[in-house]
């Protein structure tokens, strides 16, 4: 599997950044595009690499944030032929701890390319979209809601799903926020390779060191590798790369790596 990071918060390559997150994910059988950035920054830069977005045969949102949303109108106009998976509530408005909205562009719901699932989807022998919902930890919100009706309610990420692709003997865990906590998911589910943010960075990038050690403990004890980028944050990177190792990589803009 070879993964190339379109739109994150940094770059080593000189490519432009966002708050955001975009990966291109080429497969035995797929040409996958996973989340869309805040803008359409991700087309951007795959133009100057080089990559023809399309060609992408499948896409997926891992939830409804504008970070991983935002250029999703800019992939239908480009791409003609994918198909783009999201779980059924992704559109729902979602506000942070300030009340600002920080949900998708609710113009661009309805379109008939999109898939909504609810629960798990099994898509072919290779990839399945999956959530979790019997959680080991309690998760960190950071004061994040829903609006249902009239009601705001705390929330939950119902709406945030994980893809799993299935190469060999081996599965690999792409992930957007992991808002549900990678504690969770090593708990969870089953992989030797892990890709995406970890969001232990909040709003003024203050992360509980006692969280930071228990997120340490996890990862050293998954049997898997974890190269993170966006949420997870720089100085909280250093930190579980100081006590987890080799097992831990950042990524940035333009970084392409082989996974196997």
């Amino acid at each position: 599997m070879k993964v190339t990071v379109l739109s994150e918060n940094t770059s080593t390559k000189g490519l432009s950044t966002e708050h955001g997150l975009s990966l291109y994910i080429e497969t035995n059988r797929h040409k996958i595009l996973f989340d869309f950035g805040s803008s359409d920054l991700f087309y951007k830069n795959a133009e100057k690499l080089g990559i023809d977005l399309g060609l992408v045969d499948i896409a997926f949102l891992s939830h409804g944030h504008y970070d991983h949303g935002g250029g999703l109108e800019k992939f239908l106009e480009i791409n003609k032929i994918a198909y783009v998976y999201m779980n059924e509530l992704a559109f729902e408005p979602h506000y942070n701890g300030r009340n600002q909205y920080i949900g998708l562009d609710p113009t661009l719901d309805g379109h008939p390319r999109y898939i909504k699932v609810r629960g798990d989807a099994v898509i072919d022998d290779e990839l399945s979209f999956v959530s979790i919902k019997d959680l080991k930890k309690p998760i960190d919100t950071h004061g994040q809601k829903v609006k249902r009706g009239r009601a705001m309610e705390k929330e939950k990420y119902e709406h945030e799903m994980y893809l799993l692709i299935h190469e060999g003997f081996k599965d690999y865990l792409i992930s957007g926020c992991a808002h549900k906590g990678i504690i969770n998911l090593v708990y969870a589910l089953r992989f030797s390779a892990f890709v995406g943010g970890l969001h232990t960075m909040g709003y003024d990038e203050v992360c509980d060191e006692e969280i930071l050690l228990d997120t340490a403990k996890a990862l050293k004890n998954a049997c898997a590798d974890f190269y993170t980028c966006h949420c997870t944050g720089k100085e909280h990177f250093l930190f579980l790369k100081k006590e987890v190792g080799e097992k831990i990589r950042s990524i940035s803009c333009g970084d392409t790596i082989r996974i196997e």
